[in-house]
């Protein structure tokens, strides 16, 4: 199923490498052409209710390994058994127990990056959240924002976004991988816990053997850092 839509062209429209004059409008034509057919049928169809998810996070040592916030974590004896060894490793990394949530677990470390979930959309809704709250990041949290390209620092800092980010106390980086895995000295320290927007949560992968992640949306990673726990962004606006 295809389907190109306006979003995606006015984000297009002006901008660098784009066509532009005629060349924009035969563009926009092409890329409309290869709309699926009205009556085209398909192998599957899958409709989600919007209005019942809920903000995801993981509670394992994979993706895969993610639930609702307001979910418990699941018991390993209840799995099959290709799953349970390795979400009873998760637990026994992870310090969890099942039945309870994620919510309420604490964090040492926030990391709003990189390219995964820091695009300027990205940074302007964790921006606008920071401000909506008007609270810094907690004292015991380490907290940095690493931008998905260059040419989104550029953007967010000419729209005022780095400086949002820097007042409620989080490290305003340049673009790179930084913490999604453990360049550098963007490291977790041994069992620290990371709530992070990367896209990767492998043991290992912030730099600590012994490191803990928490993959979540880049609102989820702002309210982990302002709570200095996981919680649930909807319970604070």
């Amino acid at each position: 199923y295809v389907n190109p839509d306006l979003t995606t062209f006015e984000y297009m429209k002006g901008r660098p490498h784009a066509p532009s004059g005629a060349a924009w409008e035969r563009a926009i034509d092409c890329w409309q052409d290869v709309r699926s057919a009205p009556d085209a049928t398909y192998d599957d169809k899958v409709t989600f209710d919007g209005s019942a998810i809920e903000p995801m996070v993981t509670w394992g040592i994979t993706p895969g390994q993610a639930l609702g916030i307001s979910e418990p974590i699941p018991d390993p004896d209840t799995m099959d058994a290709g799953d349970r060894a390795t979400a009873q490793k998760a637990l026994d990394h992870m310090d969890l127990r099942p039945g309870r949530t994620m919510e309420g677990v604490n964090v040492d470390v926030a990391f709003l990056g990189s390219c995964t979930n820091a695009r300027i959309t990205d940074l302007r809704e964790a921006a606008s959240l920071l401000e909506r709250l008007g609270r810094p990041v907690a004292d015991d949290v380490r907290a940095m924002v690493v931008p998905g390209s260059q040419g989104v620092k550029q953007q967010a800092e000419d729209e005022g976004l780095a400086d949002t980010f820097r007042e409620a106390g989080f490290d305003w980086r340049g673009a790179g991988c930084s913490m999604c895995l453990g360049m550098n000295a963007d490291q977790l320290q041994g069992r620290e816990l990371c709530a992070s927007s990367s896209n990767r949560n492998f043991i290992g992968r912030q730099g600590s053997k012994d490191g803990r992640t928490v993959l979540m949306s880049p609102a989820m990673v702002v309210a982990a850092a302002v709570e200095g726990e996981v919680t649930d962004v909807r319970t604070l606006l």
